[in-house]
């Protein structure tokens, strides 16, 4: 009898892909980490997953964590903005789209509030 084929999970795919990328945020430290699931209110993508900063080295830490990582997995971001300024950057992995906000942005941009009729989920370090 054959074996079944090992079939590598997709990181991109829905929740669980966005939940593997808010542990790759809580691993390099990021905080007020959300998952925001916005499937009922646009097209555009199915989860946002977005975090704070408190540098712009760690801005830059958690970016390349994440591209890495994912692309460990077999995904590649297929757009990648504002990683030269460090205060925005956006990695858009088509069915997720990942923010990493400075503090100082995130408070000027209010982005939750942008997106309010979304369904937010908070994640937690489960220190």
């Amino acid at each position: 009898m054959p074996k079944p084929k090992k079939t590598k999970s997709n990181p991109t795919g829905g929740q669980n892909g966005a939940q593997y990328i808010s542990e790759l945020m809580l691993e390099k430290k990021a905080l007020d980490i959300l998952i925001m699931d916005v499937r009922k209110i646009t097209t555009l993508t199915d989860f946002f997953v977005v975090c704070t900063s408190e540098s712009e080295p760690q801005t830059r830490a958690i970016t390349d964590h994440i591209n890495e990582r994912m692309k460990e997995s077999g995904v590649k971001s297929w757009h990648t903005e504002g990683y030269q300024n460090l205060e925005w950057v956006l990695i858009d992995f088509v069915n997720i789209v990942v923010h990493v906000f400075s503090k100082g942005a995130r408070e000027y941009y209010q982005f939750e509030r942008l997106w309010a009729d979304g369904k937010i989920t908070y994640v937690r370090d489960q220190v």
